[in-house]
């Protein structure tokens, strides 16, 4: 009994030895981290087919006349598109069925407030392509916590050489949340403080306040592969106070069904009815 008590002993101290070298693994680093956003966009644009799902809208204008608000519900398509020299480009499009519960007489969307290209564009805010125009912070979680999503900040980094490539323009901040078993964007975060949301004319000034947006993703199967895609999109722009109260234009948009776009076809011998 004492020899095998000894060898138990033995084993309980392996196991302990063991566990203790699982919990010292290494979190990722910023490089790697980034580096393996840009393989999760590079498959996107690679390999994401020409899809179409339901398109639910709210937007508001506070305050207005009457406080505005527009729901409309549409079939939203990102489509890919050979290019002249041989590249492809995803280009958004919509098709509008309702407004205000109303079939639609129009296929624009005649919202007080409107958002496009975060389909093509928000997985980007976070890669090896924007790492000139962008400062990133590998934000450390608590130990322990497994499961608990990787955090990278990013704030715009402008300069007259590399504004051209960049996606983000304008002087503006914000976050990333990762999954850290998939390594997929799952939220991402933007703030631009002085962000101009009415450009100005010959007549009136530009108007500009504070843009908030946030993007939520959650996973697709489309032609077998799993993509990560918004499911939840809120931007919030407010006018900057002056003799009057501030204006808020929002947009609230969710996205569900998601189905590869298809074209299918069959030749109909001739004297066949219709």
């Amino acid at each position: 009994m004492h020899e095998r008590s000894r060898i138990l002993a033995v084993f309980a101290l392996l196991a302990a030895a063991y566990s203790a070298v699982a919990q010292q693994v290494k979190p990722p680093t910023l490089d790697e981290v980034i580096q393996r956003l840009q393989k999760n966009l590079d498959q996107y644009d690679s390999d994401v087919p020409s899809f179409f799902c339901d398109e639910h809208i709210v937007s508001r204008l506070v305050p207005d006349l009457h406080d505005r608000e527009t729901v409309t519900d549409s079939v939203f398509r990102l489509k890919r598109v050979v290019n002249r020299d041989h590249t492809t480009s995803l280009e958004e499009s919509r098709e509008v069925k309702t407004v205000n519960g109303r079939p639609s007489k129009s296929q624009e969307i005649d919202g007080p407030s409107l958002l496009q290209g975060a389909f093509e564009g928000s997985l980007a805010v976070v890669s090896v392509s924007q790492q000139t125009c962008m400062n990133y912070t590998l934000e450390r979680g608590r130990r322990n916590d497994e499961k608990a999503p990787i955090v990278v900040r990013f704030a715009s980094v402008l300069t007259p050489e590399n504004a051209g490539g960049c996606l983000l323009r304008e002087d503006g901040k914000g976050r990333v949340l990762i999954d850290p078993a998939t390594m997929q964007i799952i939220r991402m975060e933007l703030t631009i403080p002085h962000h101009t949301i009415i450009p100005g004319d010959t007549y009136n000034s530009p108007t500009k306040g504070e843009w908030v947006l946030s993007v939520d993703y959650a996973p697709v199967l489309l032609n077998g592969e799993t993509f990560w895609m918004p499911a939840t999109i809120i931007s919030r722009a407010t006018s900057s106070p002056g003799t009057f109260h501030a204006t808020e234009w929002s947009f609230s948009a969710t996205y569900r069904n998601y189905h590869k776009l298809e074209v299918t076809s069959r030749i109909v011998p001739q004297g066949d009815g219709p």
